[in-house]
């Protein structure tokens, strides 16, 4: 058995992103996923612990409850648009059928003029005649901005996007981030963004968790994750980041590779590719707890050495991250 995530925890608010960050296998849209019970049982296990929305435990519903959250009040966006669609159905039926699926009452017409008028608000071009196009015949930016128009229809209370402008060229993503953000001021949705990319990040989260081999490794604003970082693979990948202001020959990137799951160590799983580590018997046979340190929560046996290792690396490859009283 491969225990892919473990002893994840986090809380989000109204009108509020959370950024979920980290290399692939990290445990990101597994952790999501099981949110809205998408994860297929088996293989998958829930083993325990609570997902509390609105006051209720979604682990402890029925499918039947589930499918009136799913759509409804949490909705989802999704990586690839070309398979979260249906192919050999049109965009405005998948679309309107969205929003007649949770509201009975609903006419055929009704829905029609809704998902037209989500359409145009989402930026589609000529919304009515794209109503009747099939997922085949929008570009790649359109299918995101349908996706996006299906996941508000019914004013959700969270939305999650997971890794929404990855298969995008740089100007549609910087479109889709800003869509996301009048979506997110006009629907006051609280919003829990999945990426492995930190630009996005600073562009548009509050609050950032980094996951690393299926867990939480720091939590912290997104101020602070910038200005401090509180845990080495963080340090790590804001090192891996291009940056135009500085000449280099080779890019930074974190050393080695992730752990296997089905075979993970007994102590830090970061261990092995960790430069505060340096072999030392407590990181290889300890796991760190996740503990408050400021206003932030790290995963570290020794984050005492972090400000003078954060300084060493900064010089190293010349990464602007400022320490003082000001990002404390």
């Amino acid at each position: 058995m491969v225990q892919a995530v473990r002893g994840v925890s986090w809380d989000i608010q109204p009108g509020e992103v959370l950024g979920i960050v980290g290399e692939s296998g990290s445990g990101k849209s597994v952790s999501v996923s099981s949110i809205l019970g998408l994860l297929p049982t088996p293989p998958a296990v829930i083993s325990g612990g609570p997902v509390i929305f609105e006051g209720q435990n979604l682990l402890e519903m029925s499918e039947r409850e589930l499918r009136h959250i799913r759509g409804k009040k949490i909705a989802m966006i999704f990586q690839d648009p070309m398979t979260a669609f249906n192919p050999v159905k049109t965009i405005g039926h998948q679309i309107a059928e969205a929003i007649r699926v949770h509201d009975k009452s609903v006419s055929r017409s009704a829905a029609r003029d809704r998902t037209i008028e989500l359409l145009s608000m989402v930026d589609v071009p000529g919304p009515k005649a794209r109503f009747s196009q099939y997922p085949h015949e929008y570009s790649g930016g359109m299918r995101q901005r349908a996706m996006i128009a299906m996941a508000i229809a019914n004013k959700p209370s969270l939305l999650i996007a997971d890794e929404p402008t990855t298969a995008l060229d740089v100007t549609i993503q910087a479109q889709i981030l800003e869509l996301l953000e009048v979506v997110r001021k006009e629907t006051d949705a609280a919003t829990v963004l999945i990426t492995h990319d930190l630009g996005v990040i600073a562009e548009v989260a509050d609050r950032v968790v980094v996951m690393y081999a299926g867990k939480v490794v720091e939590s912290t604003s997104v101020v602070a994750l910038f200005q401090r970082p509180r845990h080495p693979y963080t340090l790590g990948l804001l090192g891996s980041l291009p940056r135009l202001e500085v000449r280099m020959d080779t890019l930074y990137s974190v050393p080695g590779q992730p752990p296997d799951m089905a075979h993970a160590p007994p102590g830090c799983a970061f261990a092995s590719r960790c430069s505060l580590s340096r072999g030392r018997a407590e990181c290889r046979n300890s796991v760190p707890e996740l503990v408050k340190v400021g206003d932030s929560w790290s995963a570290c046996h020794f984050l005492d050495e972090m400000e003078l290792a954060t300084q060493s690396v900064s010089e190293e490859i010349g990464l602007d991250i400022r320490i003082g009283k000001e990002s404390q």
